[in-house]
């Protein structure tokens, strides 16, 4: 392993990185070699999200989704794991891959949905409601996952929630009986509950889960007069927003996906406009695929931060100087991995 950087580019120390570009392009170049070579000294493998920026994303072994992410994490043996993406994220990655190094670039890389639900207040909750099978975004802490009975993703939330609305004594969608209450809590996004609790209905499910008050900050600012100005400005466009935006939101366009599976609509459309309803990070990724197309953010503002405040230089410092190493307890990581073990096999 590199005991030094060639570049001379300085190490991030730990400060909470600036949001600007920080390299030019010929320091890009040199990064991005560095890096490579550091992932082939240490056998690693690079994960990162679809929100993260373009840089990241190209050199990433997998780009994708949370789901998608979590199937790679359970698929590789990797000694090392740089992930691109936020702690909770990366947490899933050790719990699902508990004897390679998962590292987190930025250690500042939070996520405030994850952060706007505790453990305590999840032990509470089942405290009181004993009865209550409790599903969870994978967007929570592992600590949180500890305690849930499912977790699930933007991507197979729909198709996991309706499974659960079976008959409690329909033995299909589980080995144990984790998920046969007729009562259901989703945690801890309100929006993509009330848009699965509107898909039960539509499909005429008995159910109806009881939601937890948190929300994405990025994807809740996005309102229906938003909505409403893109889909007037660009009539011609396919309307496309991920599912943790208002329902009111969903209503208006024409299809509410995950990021993964908003990259495959549009890999797949005929249509050669889109306007997008979702953190502009994809953005990059759907240009690269669809060079002939044309796309249109709902609105410019949706960032996420911590998303896209890691950088190259970030990713180099955490394989060069092996920071910052992502660590579960092991009896959190045995809880947790149970309810990420359910969705991964109800997704496949």
């Amino acid at each position: 392993m590199l005991k030094n950087n060639k570049s001379g580019i300085p190490q991030n120390k730990g400060e909470k990185p600036s949001f600007d570009e920080p390299y030019n392009e010929r320091e890009k170049a040199t990064l991005i070699d560095e890096i490579l070579e550091l992932k082939a000294k240490r056998n690693a493998v690079i994960l990162a999200h679809n929100y993260v920026r373009g840089e990241l994303q190209d050199i990433a072994d997998f780009a994708g989704d949370s789901l998608e992410l979590s199937i790679k994490a359970k698929e590789n043996a990797a000694p090392v794991i740089a992930f691109c993406g936020v702690l909770f994220m990366a947490q899933t990655a050790k719990i699902l891959s508990p004897k390679s190094t998962v590292l987190l670039p930025d250690k500042h890389a939070g996520c405030p949905m994850a952060d706007g639900v505790t453990a305590a207040q999840v032990a509470a909750y089942r405290q009181a409601n004993p009865n209550t099978k409790l599903i969870a975004y994978v967007n929570t802490t592992a600590q949180v996952k500890a305690h849930v009975d499912m977790c699930v993703t933007s991507g197979n939330a729909d198709r996991i929630v309706a499974a659960l609305t079976q008959s409690k004594n329909d033995d299909a969608t589980t080995s144990d009986d984790a998920t046969t209450s007729n009562d259901m809590m989703f945690l801890p996004d309100r929006n993509l509950g009330a848009n699965l609790n509107a898909q039960l209905n539509k499909n005429k499910h008995n159910r109806h889960m009881k939601l937890w008050n948190g929300c994405c900050p990025i994807h809740d600012q996005l309102t229906a007069a938003d909505a409403k100005r893109a889909k007037d400005a660009h009539p011609d466009a396919i309307f496309l927003v991920h599912p943790e935006c208002k329902p009111e939101v969903c209503d208006i366009a024409d299809y509410a996906l995950s990021t993964a599976g908003i990259i495959r609509f549009v890999a797949k459309s005929d249509a050669k406009a889109f306007i997008i309803g979702t953190e502009s990070g994809i953005i990059h990724r759907l240009i690269k695929d669809n060079p002939t197309k044309t796309f249109y953010m709902t609105k410019p503002e949706l960032i996420c931060r911590d998303m896209r405040g890691m950088n190259l230089i970030h990713l180099r410092d955490a394989l060069l100087y092996n920071q910052h190493i992502i660590e579960v307890e092991e009896s959190i990581s045995k809880k947790a991995l149970l309810p990420i073990d359910r969705m991964l096999n109800l997704s496949r």
